[in-house]
């Protein structure tokens, strides 16, 4: 083999692993949890522990035509688990709509607000409207509902969501997932 195919191989792999490299999500950092005050956490078992440091993130993995997710359930209605209203039109939204919130990566800033999306789970899907951020860069304060930040591949989703999955009810909680742009 000549010398210069063999540089070509080399840059080209070297170019390839990068590619990859830079298709990766990696932790944006540590946040320290502190106990929430008597009575402001919803769901308990959720809620942030004093000292524990949980992992945040900025990104999400890429996106792509079936892009693998874990699905978690949330309340979005006033009083819920949740936190605050939306992030996308600052109100509460009926967990009998379907309706979710995406982790900070896949939010974007709020570029995909009122798009929707499809979930994908065990040969059913769903068409669900996003409405919210779940912020894998922040919690463990009143904003947040005194939870955790998200992990970076979160599709939180109402009960609509999960009911229209055929999800049983003793699975609610967290279920693999992919989703795609609807």
């Amino acid at each position: 083999m000549k010398l210069s195919t063999i540089i070509v191989l080399v840059l080209f792999s070297l170019l390839a692993a990068s590619c990859i490299d830079a298709q990766t999500c990696k932790p944006s950092g540590k946040l320290r949890g502190k106990k929430p005050p008597h009575g402001k956490c919803v769901n308990d078992p959720d809620c942030c522990k004093a000292g524990k440091f949980y992992t945040t993130y900025k990104c999400s993995p890429p996106i792509t035509k079936q892009t693998k997710a874990t699905l978690t359930i949330n309340n979005f209605e006033k009083g819920g688990d949740g936190g605050g209203p939306s992030e996308c039109d600052h109100q509460y939204h009926s967990n009998d709509t379907p309706v979710v919130a995406l982790s900070t990566g896949w939010y974007n800033g709020g570029s995909r607000c009122h798009k929707f999306i499809k979930v994908h789970y065990k040969g059913k899907s769903v068409k669900a409207k996003v409405v919210d951020e779940c912020d894998s860069t922040l919690g463990c304060d009143d904003e947040h509902g005194f939870q955790p930040p998200c992990p970076n591949n979160i599709v939180d989703g109402s009960k609509a969501v999960w009911e229209a999955l055929g999800v049983p009810k003793s699975d609610w909680g967290e279920a693999k997932v992919t989703w795609s742009e609807a």
